[in-house]
Protein backbone atom coordinates (compact mmCIF):
# COMPACT_ATOMS: atom_id res chain seq x y z
CA UNK A 1 0.00 0.00 0.00
CA UNK A 2 2.84 2.43 0.99
CA UNK A 3 4.57 1.38 -2.05
CA UNK A 4 1.59 1.87 -4.37
CA UNK A 5 1.41 5.59 -3.10
CA UNK A 6 4.84 6.68 -3.03
CA UNK A 7 4.21 5.50 -7.06
CA UNK A 8 1.29 7.04 -7.54
CA UNK A 9 2.88 10.43 -5.91
CA UNK A 10 5.97 9.76 -8.12
CA UNK A 11 3.77 9.51 -11.22
CA UNK A 12 1.49 12.74 -10.69
CA UNK A 13 4.91 14.82 -9.75
CA UNK A 14 6.22 13.57 -13.25
CA UNK A 15 3.01 14.24 -15.06
CA UNK A 16 3.33 17.79 -13.74
CA UNK A 17 6.51 18.50 -15.01
CA UNK A 18 6.00 17.07 -17.98
CA UNK A 19 2.89 19.14 -18.68
CA UNK A 20 4.74 22.49 -17.22
CA UNK A 21 7.49 21.26 -19.75
CA UNK A 22 5.16 21.84 -22.56
CA UNK A 23 4.25 25.26 -24.76
CA UNK A 24 1.24 26.68 -23.36
CA UNK A 25 -1.24 27.15 -26.75
CA UNK A 26 -1.97 30.77 -27.26
CA UNK A 27 -5.47 31.84 -25.89
CA UNK A 28 -7.80 32.35 -29.08
CA UNK A 29 -8.57 35.58 -30.00
CA UNK A 30 -11.08 37.09 -32.40
CA UNK A 31 -8.83 37.19 -35.46
CA UNK A 32 -7.69 33.53 -34.70
CA UNK A 33 -11.39 32.06 -34.37
CA UNK A 34 -12.97 33.88 -37.19
CA UNK A 35 -9.57 32.96 -39.70
CA UNK A 36 -10.01 29.23 -38.60
CA UNK A 37 -13.69 29.23 -39.09
CA UNK A 38 -13.43 30.89 -42.42
CA UNK A 39 -10.50 28.81 -43.90
CA UNK A 40 -12.67 25.67 -42.78
CA UNK A 41 -15.51 26.86 -44.95
CA UNK A 42 -13.17 27.75 -48.01
CA UNK A 43 -9.68 25.37 -48.46
CA UNK A 44 -8.96 23.67 -44.98
CA UNK A 45 -10.47 20.10 -44.36
CA UNK A 46 -11.25 20.33 -41.00
CA UNK A 47 -14.78 18.99 -39.73
CA UNK A 48 -16.24 18.96 -43.29
CA UNK A 49 -14.97 19.59 -46.91
CA UNK A 50 -14.46 23.28 -48.04
CA UNK A 51 -16.12 24.44 -50.56
CA UNK A 52 -12.52 24.48 -53.22
CA UNK A 53 -12.44 20.45 -52.74
CA UNK A 54 -16.43 20.58 -53.13
CA UNK A 55 -16.23 21.81 -56.63
CA UNK A 56 -12.99 20.98 -57.55
CA UNK A 57 -13.03 18.43 -60.62
CA UNK A 58 -16.07 19.21 -62.30
CA UNK A 59 -16.80 19.78 -65.17
CA UNK A 60 -19.23 22.48 -66.42
CA UNK A 61 -21.85 20.08 -67.74
CA UNK A 62 -21.96 18.02 -64.15
CA UNK A 63 -21.99 21.68 -62.55
CA UNK A 64 -25.03 22.48 -64.48
CA UNK A 65 -27.46 19.31 -63.39
CA UNK A 66 -29.75 19.87 -61.05
CA UNK A 67 -31.95 17.41 -59.03
CA UNK A 68 -35.22 18.85 -60.11
CA UNK A 69 -36.49 21.79 -61.84
CA UNK A 70 -37.11 23.87 -58.61
CA UNK A 71 -33.51 22.90 -56.63
CA UNK A 72 -30.24 24.77 -57.72
CA UNK A 73 -27.40 23.55 -59.66
CA UNK A 74 -23.77 22.96 -57.87
CA UNK A 75 -22.93 25.57 -60.47
CA UNK A 76 -25.55 28.06 -59.29
CA UNK A 77 -24.60 27.54 -55.92
CA UNK A 78 -21.09 28.35 -56.70
CA UNK A 79 -22.11 31.41 -58.23
CA UNK A 80 -23.97 32.64 -55.35
CA UNK A 81 -21.41 31.97 -53.13
CA UNK A 82 -19.15 34.53 -55.39
CA UNK A 83 -21.60 36.94 -55.52
CA UNK A 84 -22.23 37.38 -51.68
CA UNK A 85 -18.62 36.68 -50.74
CA UNK A 86 -17.74 39.51 -53.50
CA UNK A 87 -20.42 41.86 -52.23
CA UNK A 88 -19.62 41.59 -48.53
CA UNK A 89 -15.76 41.82 -49.19
CA UNK A 90 -16.25 45.37 -51.39
CA UNK A 91 -18.06 46.67 -48.77
CA UNK A 92 -15.22 45.78 -46.41
CA UNK A 93 -12.76 47.29 -48.54
CA UNK A 94 -14.93 50.43 -49.37
CA UNK A 95 -15.11 49.91 -52.81
CA UNK A 96 -18.76 50.13 -54.76
CA UNK A 97 -20.31 46.39 -55.06
CA UNK A 98 -22.09 45.15 -57.56
CA UNK A 99 -25.46 47.06 -57.76
CA UNK A 100 -27.87 44.36 -56.83
CA UNK A 101 -31.87 45.21 -57.00
CA UNK A 102 -32.45 42.67 -53.59
CA UNK A 103 -33.72 40.01 -55.82
CA UNK A 104 -31.61 37.08 -54.64
CA UNK A 105 -32.78 34.78 -57.73
CA UNK A 106 -30.49 36.77 -59.45
CA UNK A 107 -27.78 35.59 -57.64
CA UNK A 108 -27.63 32.06 -58.25
CA UNK A 109 -29.30 32.69 -61.87
CA UNK A 110 -26.38 34.56 -63.83
CA UNK A 111 -24.28 30.87 -64.12
CA UNK A 112 -24.11 29.36 -67.31
CA UNK A 113 -22.20 26.45 -68.70
CA UNK A 114 -19.79 28.76 -70.47
CA UNK A 115 -18.90 30.77 -66.94
CA UNK A 116 -18.32 27.97 -64.98
CA UNK A 117 -14.14 27.97 -65.20
CA UNK A 118 -14.32 31.55 -64.59
CA UNK A 119 -16.79 31.21 -61.64
CA UNK A 120 -14.70 28.08 -59.85
CA UNK A 121 -11.66 30.43 -60.38
CA UNK A 122 -12.98 34.15 -59.43
CA UNK A 123 -14.78 32.09 -56.22
CA UNK A 124 -11.03 30.78 -55.25
CA UNK A 125 -9.24 34.56 -55.79
CA UNK A 126 -12.54 35.94 -53.71
CA UNK A 127 -11.70 33.68 -50.87
CA UNK A 128 -8.21 33.86 -50.98
CA UNK A 129 -8.34 38.28 -50.73
CA UNK A 130 -11.19 37.42 -48.00
CA UNK A 131 -8.72 35.37 -45.93
CA UNK A 132 -5.63 37.79 -46.40
CA UNK A 133 -8.30 40.32 -45.59
CA UNK A 134 -9.14 38.64 -42.03
CA UNK A 135 -5.52 38.45 -41.75
CA UNK A 136 -4.66 41.86 -42.23
CA UNK A 137 -7.49 44.00 -40.55
CA UNK A 138 -6.79 46.04 -37.85
CA UNK A 139 -8.92 44.99 -34.81
CA UNK A 140 -11.03 47.87 -34.65
CA UNK A 141 -12.02 46.58 -37.76
CA UNK A 142 -12.26 43.05 -37.46
CA UNK A 143 -14.26 44.17 -34.14
CA UNK A 144 -16.94 45.93 -36.17
CA UNK A 145 -16.82 43.23 -38.93
CA UNK A 146 -16.94 39.84 -36.93
CA UNK A 147 -20.62 39.73 -36.83
CA UNK A 148 -20.75 39.43 -40.95
CA UNK A 149 -17.78 37.63 -41.10
CA UNK A 150 -19.29 34.92 -39.20
CA UNK A 151 -22.29 34.98 -40.83
CA UNK A 152 -20.26 34.68 -44.23
CA UNK A 153 -18.64 31.87 -42.60
CA UNK A 154 -21.84 30.18 -42.15
CA UNK A 155 -23.39 31.26 -45.34
CA UNK A 156 -20.36 29.09 -47.26
CA UNK A 157 -20.84 25.98 -45.07
CA UNK A 158 -24.92 25.61 -45.58
CA UNK A 159 -24.52 25.88 -49.37
CA UNK A 160 -21.65 23.38 -49.21
CA UNK A 161 -23.53 21.11 -47.92
CA UNK A 162 -25.85 21.55 -50.50
CA UNK A 163 -23.27 21.09 -53.32
CA UNK A 164 -21.87 18.04 -51.74
CA UNK A 165 -25.60 16.39 -51.50
CA UNK A 166 -26.36 17.54 -55.00
CA UNK A 167 -22.91 15.79 -56.23
CA UNK A 168 -23.77 12.67 -54.29
CA UNK A 169 -27.12 12.86 -56.16
CA UNK A 170 -25.68 13.26 -59.64
CA UNK A 171 -22.96 10.41 -58.46
CA UNK A 172 -20.09 12.49 -59.34
CA UNK A 173 -18.70 12.76 -55.36
CA UNK A 174 -15.84 10.50 -54.83
CA UNK A 175 -16.13 9.51 -51.36
CA UNK A 176 -12.41 9.64 -50.80
CA UNK A 177 -12.32 13.49 -50.88
CA UNK A 178 -14.38 13.74 -47.29
CA UNK A 179 -17.96 12.57 -47.67
CA UNK A 180 -19.02 8.83 -47.43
Amino acid sequence: MRYTTFLLVGLIALSSQLLAQQPAEPAPTLRSVLLRQFQSTWNKEDWFVPVSVAVDGLTAQQAMWKPSDSSHSVGQLAYHLLFWNKQSLDKFYGRKPTSFDGNNNETFTAFTQETWIATVKQLNQVMQEWETAIKTADDTTLLKWYPTIANINTHNAYHTGQILYIRKLAGNWDPSKGVK
